[in-house]
């Protein structure tokens, strides 16, 4: 008995030292890990190979003597605030490999494996009907200190079927959708008519300026607790084979969450409360014509990467040779920051990232 009331105790102090009220997590649609870790490609930097239209200008914002170098250049908030205060995975040249288990390695499956924790094999398209699994983020709305507190933004409009809009019972808004939920700023509302106004991108995906902009006034208005962001203007430059533009909404994505992560830093309620993570749906192929593309049959295209800063998260920086991580750890991993045990609800989902979690963070009885 003394030995059990002993391990109770100790778990309750660190579950009491537990900080993370709040999770922010935002993915970057089919950004390789190769432009994460080592910034832009020289090989690709070409009009033949890279569709790059003017190769002096694209040097010069990118450009670098080194892979560091580059890399700071092109995603500066994630190498100078995330990884010397939290933990960056996915470098296959240094013995950390992230990689995606659905073995089809493109975006619904990819997106539901993140967010469900597991593999479904009959998710197995793009066009796939509304997502029949509960994701981490409807199960957590379920809860009561979590109901009415979560929200999803996604550039694709395949995020309504992704998230299961009609069930989950929390806000998502997707593609071109005007934001009609909670509190609505003038600047909310001028955002709603410039996505009916402006010309399409993409059909079923605005420019991420649009997409973001309303998450981010969303975000202040309505403060929810765990808050969920998609962006795509990546993958769709990489497959219209346009790595000057890939590379531009690469760093504007990095921008994005740095501005998201310092907004959160200005509100009591986020304030040393809160964990970010930043991680992408799948990787791409390598070559001059393989980069372009993913999927099924593309070589490498299964590496992703993960990034997680946050009160509870150890600085340990960019990881190196360890065993590798998975796509379907990411949710149960996120439940995990905020003292939730997902496991133990969704038994074939992937077990917690143990490193990001730290000391701090135990998991609540069931």
């Amino acid at each position: 008995m003394r030995v059990i009331f002993a391990l109770w105790l100790a778990l309750a102090g660190v579950a009491s030292a537990r900080q993370t009220e709040n999770i922010i997590f935002v993915m970057v649609d089919g950004l390789r890990w190769q432009e994460v870790f080592s910034g832009a490609e020289a090989a690709l930097v070409d009009p033949t190979n890279g569709g790059v239209k003017n190769v002096a200008d694209l040097n010069e914002k990118f450009g670098g003597p080194t892979p560091a170098a580059r890399r700071a250049a092109l995603m500066p908030f994630l190498w100078q605030t995330v990884v010397p205060a939290g933990q960056l995975y996915g470098n296959c040249t240094r013995g950390s490999v992230a990689r995606v288990t659905n073995g089809l390695k493109f975006s619904y499956p990819g997106y539901s494996e993140t967010l469900c924790g597991f593999v479904d094999p009959h998710v197995d398209s793009n066009d796939a009907p509304p997502n029949p699994n509960v994701t981490v983020l409807e199960w957590l709305h379920r809860k009561p200190a979590f109901q009415n507190r979560v929200a999803a933004f996604g550039a694709w409009d395949a995020f309504d079927r992704i998230l299961n809009r009609g069930r989950c019972g929390f806000y998502v808004n997707a593609a071109y959708a005007p934001v009609t939920n909670g509190l609505l700023s003038p600047c909310a509302e001028l955002i709603n008519r410039l996505k009916a106004e402006t010309p399409r991108f993409v059909d079923g995906e605005p420019y991420d300026s649009l997409t973001f902009y309303a998450a981010l006034e969303y975000f202040r208005a309505n403060q929810p607790r765990v808050f969920f962001v998609s962006l795509g203007e990546t993958d769709e430059w990489a497959h219209m084979g346009r790595y000057d533009e890939y590379l531009v909404a690469a760093h504007r994505a990095d921008e994005y969450v740095r501005r998201l992560w310092e907004t959160a830093q200005s509100l009591p309620r986020y304030r040393g409360r809160t964990t970010l993570i930043v991680a992408c749906d799948h990787g791409r192929g390598s070559g001059p014509r393989a980069w372009r593309d993913h999927g099924k049959k593309v070589t490498g295209a299964e590496n992703t990467w993960l990034a997680v800063l946050g009160p509870d998260t150890p600085a340990l920086g960019e990881r190196v040779d360890l065993p590798d991580i998975t796509q379907n750890q990411i949710a149960a991993t996120l439940a995990a920051l905020l003292g939730e045990d997902y496991c133990a609800a969704v038994t074939n989902a992937g077990k917690p990232v143990t490193d990001v979690l730290g000391q701090k963070t135990a998991l609540k009885e069931r």
